[in-house]
């Protein structure tokens, strides 16, 4: 029953009935057997079967969701009773922001994974939301409020501080604004998403782009290139403005301080020892007052 329980979460996590059965060393034809035998003993239909994409029938969520619990439960049982739930071990998957992931995440990896030897690992960068359960996700960075969550526990890892800063090149062509009001005469930079800018949480000033982009990478390559001014994080542009490749603009502003850097996990009892190890790594790597500008 297991094994088929097992195979019901794949499937529906994979979106594949062949790619889950691979997973459990069936063949298409022997897994496709197998949960046919599950629908016949329960009585109802688990999955829609189309020949361009496979989908839970109402049924099917609700017991997947139920077998997951069950699943769940049964490893954190065996984890306690094994020893396995006290040191860190099994796959760890962490889902971060694209650039703070490439930045921030990525670069730690090596260190926790030397110091914990039975973890394995799974970076996983997306700009959109991450929704835990559904993804199965150990631990999210986020940028962001902080979780209300009841289903989930947010550590705070860093202050996210962010400022007006442009390029050198730039400021010596046009001059650097003197006021807030200044700005309209300026070349500005923000990704689509990135407008207005929110100062101090009291100012909102909207941005209309000289470059338009969906990218906030791309924004940052643009400042650097002295196409304008940008609202930057300092872990995004910390380096750049201790090296001089930018320079502050109008230092007394800065973004509202309402959103904070999060690692953010679902609640356990007791949390698998991977999830705490990793948290209070990033903790120590990254806080508590990093990338001053």
């Amino acid at each position: 029953m297991d094994r088929d329980y097992r195979l019901l979460e794949l499937v529906v996590e994979m979106g594949s009935i062949s790619a889950a059965g691979q997973r459990l060393g069936l063949s298409p034809a022997a897994a496709s057997k197998r949960l046919a035998a599950l629908e016949e003993r329960l009585g109802a239909r688990l999955v829609n079967r189309t020949t361009r994409r496979l989908s839970t029938t109402q049924a099917g969520q609700a017991f997947y969701e139920e077998v997951r619990a069950i699943l769940a439960a049964a490893e954190a049982a065996e984890a306690r009773v094994s020893g396995r739930a006290e040191y860190p071990s099994g796959l760890l998957r962490v889902s971060a922001p694209t650039s703070f992931g490439r930045l921030h995440v990525a670069p730690h990896l090596p260190a926790f994974l030397d110091r914990y030897p039975d973890v394995s690992a799974e970076l996983l960068l997306d700009d959109g939301y991450t929704d835990l359960i559904a993804d199965r996700i150990d631990v999210a960075i986020r940028i962001a409020s902080e979780p209300e969550s009841t289903a989930l526990t947010a550590r705070l890892l860093a202050p996210n501080r962010r400022i007006l800063c442009a390029a050198p090149i730039y400021l010596e062509a046009h001059g650097a604004p003197a006021s807030l009001d200044d700005l309209q005469g300026h070349h500005l930079l923000a990704a689509r998403h990135q407008s207005p800018w929110r100062l101090e949480g009291r100012h909102a000033i909207d941005v209309e782009s000289v470059v338009a982009t969906n990218s906030s990478e791309v924004v940052r390559e643009l400042c650097l290139a002295g196409m304008g001014i940008a609202l930057r994080s300092t872990w995004d542009v910390g380096a750049e403005l201790a090296s001089g490749a930018l320079r502050r603009v109008l230092p007394d502003w800065q973004g509202a301080t309402d959103v904070a850097i999060w690692a953010v996990h679902a609640k356990a009892e007791p949390l698998p020892a991977a999830v705490t190890a990793y948290v209070d790594h990033m903790a120590a790597a990254i806080g508590p007052v990093p990338w001053e500008a």
